[in-house]
């Protein structure tokens, strides 16, 4: 077994997940806390008021609270580590935006199956529509429900490879120029970097739009295929 710079940095994403909420569990019980505890205690109620509980409903918000707020903050804190220097970013690898779609997706099916009935779930795809189109309309359904967690796979992937992409051009033009001449190289570099660090800046607030947007997106994916009919 090979451990790759992506399996250190997620890793690393859980520990520090651990360490900010440590104080967590104290602060909502006494009020007390440092500001690391209250800022983190604030956001989990915030997902939970405004994300979670108005699509899903207090109910069964609650019983699937802990799984969206264990994907936000991974994502969150995954995106984060990518702008450190000599970081990876995990969420640029298709492969971790597959799985994390993939448990989505999972929660998706297995989650119909065992609130509508393992049946009613796959009869509940297609509308009232008449017998001749059912069998389309069923293919069709079908192709939908799997193509929601594929475009959180590549919503994710492409938006933190993107900004990346973008740094590295930029960062490039520098030895570019500077191949052609080490004077343009010099006069250009100043250009280059400032707009880096503004492409940077954005990554900043990406990384915790991104992660806002696949929690949002989850939520609303399975409370459809838990209740189809809201």
């Amino acid at each position: 077994l090979v451990m790759t710079n992506l399996q250190i940095f997620q890793i690393a994403a859980v520990l520090l997940i651990f360490v900010c909420f440590l104080g967590v569990p104290n602060h909502l019980r006494t009020g007390r806390g440092d500001i690391l505890s209250r800022m983190f205690a604030g956001s989990a109620t915030w997902i939970r008021d405004e994300m979670v509980f108005p699509v899903m409903g207090k109910e069964t918000g609650q019983k699937l609270l802990p799984m969206f707020l264990s994907i936000f903050f991974f994502i969150l804190f995954m995106n984060v580590l990518g702008l450190v220097p000599g970081g990876a970013t995990a969420t640029a690898n298709v492969f971790v935006t597959g799985a994390m779609a993939g448990v989505t997706f999972a929660t998706m099916i297995v989650g119909g199956m065992v609130v509508q009935g393992p049946i009613a779930f796959w009869k509940h795809l297609v509308p009232h529509v008449p017998l001749a189109l059912w069998p389309l309309m069923f293919a069709v359904e079908l192709v939908g429900l799997v193509v929601k967690p594929i475009a959180l796979m590549i919503r994710l992937f492409a938006n933190m490879t993107g900004g990346h992409l973008a740094v590295l051009s930029l960062m490039g033009l520098v030895f570019f120029f500077g191949a052609m001449s080490p004077v343009v190289g010099w006069a250009s570099s100043p250009v280059a970097v400032g707009l880096a660090v503004f492409i940077m800046i954005i990554e900043s607030f990406v990384a915790l739009l991104q992660a806002y947007i696949f929690t949002t997106l989850s939520i609303i994916f399975v409370q459809a295929s838990l209740h189809p009919g809201h």
